[in-house]
């Protein structure tokens, strides 16, 4: 067995050497877990990139003029997809770790700490968030950027994304509290035109909404208006906030004015009601489930809505959330969500002779890289280890203490992984972690960088 590849600064020197657009990489005798329907578990297999794109899976591929990268002893895995998560908020972690209630959260960050983030607190919170999902094995995520007071705090939050080499969506909305420009939505066609010029590039644009006027008035809450402006941008949407009794009305009236569908992610989605749920499957509409945050913060029933999407057709993507309080990584979200599933589905089942309806650690997987693509508008681009997708992959280490000896990958990157068994992330073919370290990254300046904000955040009175 020969782990040095992954962990070799002679192998990272030749990657970067070559020119990306010209560059092959072969990996070779791992274990590959596609999460393609069609091409499944690979075990022994190579796997072939070729400047940005993965060209094949298979054994013994050619390697003819590639980089070798000898992954013996490894699982290769699609990065996970993060659907929801406010990233600016990143400096502020777990400073509410006990938080009691959706009241508490919103009056403490968004009715305060929000209100005096300059773009440059924007910016840090963003790259830091960012920089840490790489380093859990995060590949895409989905900032849904809910404090864009001026054009530059939108800039700040787009520019820290494209600094870190993510494959990162760009969720914009306005502040819910506080002073702004009032700037937004109709800055959003600057933004397109300035950062997402092209359909093949890493960085895409969403607008961002809540789903009733509830918290923030009615210029946040989608409707016709804001699902008019999202169809000229070319754009998906994505709703955060929805639960209980109001989300399932405005969920039912969104069907009845034709706004749902593939293009449109509802996040949450706790205690909606039956009828909602069926209007949502009906149009294929997609589902943001939060695990950790239903249950932590305790929205509505407090419990993922996992069962009553899959009982509509709706494979959900996975998402962070709010680092405020909650856990920064995946892995987290998967095992959250398999447990608190499998508690009720078998607490259901008790004392009857119904045989308990389980989700499996595939199911997570597959929500947490295939389904959080799909979610994204990406399903085409990443999500799985497809030949013609771009590469976007793990390498894990499966012979490390906390995961030897290897008897099942799928449940070994479930319920057996974190980040320290993250070697090496590719996003779009390119070195992002490399023998265990983020790459590019400054820590000590970044640290300094992180505390400055926080200090300045903390200290500033609420506007």
């Amino acid at each position: 067995m020969n782990l040095n590849d992954t962990t070799s600064a002679a192998v990272l020197e030749e990657l970067r050497r070559r020119p990306a657009d010209r560059r092959r990489i072969l990996f070779t005798g791992a274990t590959v877990v596609t999460m393609d329907p069609g091409l499944g578990v690979v075990d022994g297999a190579d796997l072939l990139v070729e400047g940005d794109t993965v060209t094949a899976v298979g054994r013994h591929l050619d390697a003819a003029d590639a980089v070798v990268v000898d992954a013996t002893g490894t699982i290769l895995a699609p990065g996970f997809v993060d659907t929801h998560r406010h990233a600016w908020e990143a400096q502020l972690r777990r400073i509410m770790p006990d938080v009691d209630d959706l009241g508490g959260y919103v009056l403490a960050t968004l009715a305060g700490y929000a209100t005096v983030y300059r773009p440059q607190d924007m910016y840090t919170g963003t790259r830091l968030a960012a920089l840490t999902a790489i380093d859990s094995g995060i590949t895409t995520m989905l900032d849904f950027s809910h404090n864009s007071r001026t054009r530059e705090h939108s800039d700040a939050a787009i520019e820290a994304l494209r600094d870190t080499g993510i494959r990162g969506v760009h969720a914009s909305m306005g502040p819910h509290f506080g002073d702004w420009d009032r700037q937004w939505p109709g800055d959003l066609t600057r933004l397109k035109e300035q950062y997402f010029g092209s359909d093949d590039q890493l960085l895409t644009l969403r607008l961002a909404t809540l789903a009733t006027d509830e918290i923030a008035g009615p210029a946040l809450a989608y409707g016709p208006e804001l699902a008019r402006v999202a169809k000229e941008l070319g754009t998906g949407v994505s709703v955060d906030a929805v639960f209980g009794a109001a989300s399932s009305d405005a969920v039912l009236r969104w069907a009845k004015d034709g706004i749902l569908g593939p293009g449109v992610t509802l996040i949450h989605s706790t205690g909606l009601t039956r009828e909602a749920w069926q209007a949502m499957g009906a149009s294929g509409t997609t589902v943001a489930l939060a695990p950790t945050s239903d249950a932590q913060i305790g929205l509505e029933t407090a419990v993922p809505a996992v069962d009553e999407a899959l009982s509509v057709g709706i494979r959900p993507g996975l998402s962070i959330d709010v680092e405020v309080a909650l856990a920064s990584d995946m892995f987290t979200q998967m095992r959250a969500l398999h447990a608190i599933q499998r508690m009720r589905a078998v607490n259901a089942a008790y004392g009857t002779e119904r045989q308990p309806s389980r989700i499996t650690t595939h199911d997570v997987l597959d929500f947490a890289t295939l389904q959080g693509a799909r979610t994204n508008g990406l399903a085409g681009v990443t999500g799985s280890l497809t030949p013609g997708k771009k590469a976007d992959l793990l390498v894990i280490r499966a012979e490390d203490l906390n995961n030897m000896p290897l008897n099942d990958p799928i449940g070994t990157i479930v319920l057996g992984s974190d980040a320290r068994n993250i070697s090496a992330v590719l996003i779009n073919g390119e070195p992002r972690k490399w023998a265990g370290q983020v790459l590019d990254v400054d820590l000590a300046a970044l640290r300094g960088e992180v505390h400055a904000s926080r200090e300045y955040v903390l200290n500033t009175p609420a506007v």
